[in-house]
């Protein structure tokens, strides 16, 4: 599914138990920190947004690969998550 918010457009790859609200989600973030993600991580916490970038690089210590490792271990057990992928705006040719 594809989400086009102030931020950029995303894929939405996973919303475990509805969890992606898209005020929520462009309230919290912030461009300086997670512009140079290509995956974004959203967890639900005490009804607080957190979020947490992944890099393309698969092999990298923030790589999309350590996505499951991040929602087992540091998100709370069965909690809302969904995890968004950036997508690339088309160029057009002048």
């Amino acid at each position: 599914m594809m989400i086009e918010t102030e931020v950029g457009n995303f894929e939405l790859l996973k919303n475990y138990r509805d969890a992606f609200d898209i005020v929520k989600f462009q309230e919290r973030y912030v461009d300086v920190a997670f512009d140079r993600y290509t995956y974004i991580v959203g967890d639900i916490a005490s009804d607080k947004l957190r979020l947490r970038g992944f890099s393309q690089d698969p092999k990298g210590t923030n790589g999309y690969k350590k996505i499951p490792d991040y929602i087992n271990e540091s998100c709370n057990h069965n909690c809302p998550f969904f995890v968004l992928k950036r997508v690339k705006p088309v160029e057009t040719k002048v």
